[in-house]
């Protein structure tokens, strides 16, 4: 394990002159961590439109592509223009829910189109690279059966491909999030070899050094542009704010009095099983009525909102703190609905992690003038 790295480190950007494509590209977290390492993104591409507002507020000089990629005529026209532009690397989070029913005997079957819409992509575009980030069930999925497949697929178009799982919060994410990653390079290029960890449990960013100099939004419920009432106190706060003063997303949940008293009684670090006999009866399973613990990394953001409480106010956290838990610097703005705010912060790849790879991959890509 590696001593602990200054995040200052992680601010530094340079242009290397690589472009990417990002397909499921959700609001846009993987490709902004590619664009803090310096490569520039050409356009996102999902189906979910109002993700992909939030993407061209984000990535204003990147275009944002509104189609169903498992759309077959869709997907071809989408190949025919961007393999012209040629891309450096392809990005990519399908949904591979697909596998767990068809198997690796019928891995062409429909169900599995968005996964196969990614092959088809790195097939005609023919990238220096490609990742492609999932959950971490596709590793055990038929005994490693699916994940032997993929492989090789990618490695008869001629790539060297790597798979790991990977922990965000051994790379500096205030968020124990584990997920798959897969990154294919050119053969000639030689083989990936992932980032080594940086940080290890203890001294993992904790919530309160990631949010702790948030407003408190005890006595009210804030507005969607505001201002700071603190300074920052960590690295990891200095990080996010990124040098700006204006603060985007920290609005509080308007809870009931019943709601507030119920998680008044969760210890910090504590879930159901800490209430009283009786108390919050109504939500009984595993995320239940969690509420972080200062010391310690958040539970891995999901796309709701209503199990998890800050660890000192008795509330949920704000979608700018959940989107600080996820990595994403505070300048970067998230539009539509709580509800689509949140599940857009769910679904993203935290930036800081998908920095890192960034940079490594940029290191078995082709020199670019």
């Amino acid at each position: 394990m590696q001593k602990k790295r200054c995040h200052s480190e992680h601010k530094k950007r340079r242009r290397n002159h690589c472009k990417i494509i990002d397909l499921f590209s959700g609001c846009g977290g993987l490709s902004l961590g590619f664009k803090n390492a310096g490569y520039e993104i050409m356009c996102g591409v999902d189906v979910d439109e109002k993700a992909l507002e939030t993407f061209k507020y984000n990535f204003p000089d990147s275009e944002t592509i509104n189609i169903d990629l498992s759309n077959k005529q869709k997907l071809s026209e989408f190949i025919s223009v961007y393999k012209s532009k040629k891309p450096d690397v392809i990005i990519a989070g399908p949904p591979c829910q697909g596998f767990s029913l068809t198997g690796p005997r019928k891995f062409n079957d429909k169900r599995n189109s968005l996964y196969l819409a990614v092959f088809a992509c790195v097939e005609k575009i023919k990238p220096q690279a490609f990742l492609i980030e999932n959950v971490t069930g596709i590793a055990g999925l038929y005994k490693g059966a699916i994940l032997k497949k993929i492989k090789e697929k990618f490695t008869a178009l001629g790539y060297n491909v790597s798979a790991e799982i990977l922990s965000s919060a051994e790379y500096g994410v205030p968020q124990i999030r584990k997920r798959m990653f897969i990154v294919g390079v050119k053969k000639k290029s030689g083989i990936f070899v992932f980032p080594q960890t940086i940080y290890s449990e203890k001294n993992y960013v904790s919530c309160k050094e990631a949010i702790g100099d948030l407003p408190s939004r005890e006595k009210e419920l804030g507005t969607e542009k505001d201002i700071y009432t603190r300074k920052p106190r960590t690295e990891y706060q200095i990080l996010m704010r990124n040098g700006k003063e204006i603060l985007y997303n920290h609005v509080a949940t308007d809870h009931k009095d019943f709601v507030r008293e119920v998680i008044a009684q969760v210890p910090e670090g504590g879930n159901y099983k800490d209430l009283p006999e009786g108390v919050g009866k109504s939500r009984r399973f595993n995320e239940a009525w969690t509420r972080y613990h200062s010391k310690k990394p958040s539970r891995t953001i999901d796309t709701g909102h209503r199990n998890h409480f800050h660890y000192r106010y008795n509330r949920v956290p704000t979608i700018r703190e959940n989107a600080r838990l996820q990595s994403f610097s505070d300048d970067f703005v998230f539009l539509g609905t709580k509800t689509q705010q949140n599940k857009h912060v769910g679904n993203a790849v935290p930036p800081l992690l998908g920095k890192l790879l960034a940079e490594k991959i940029a290191g078995y890509l082709k020199a670019k003038k």
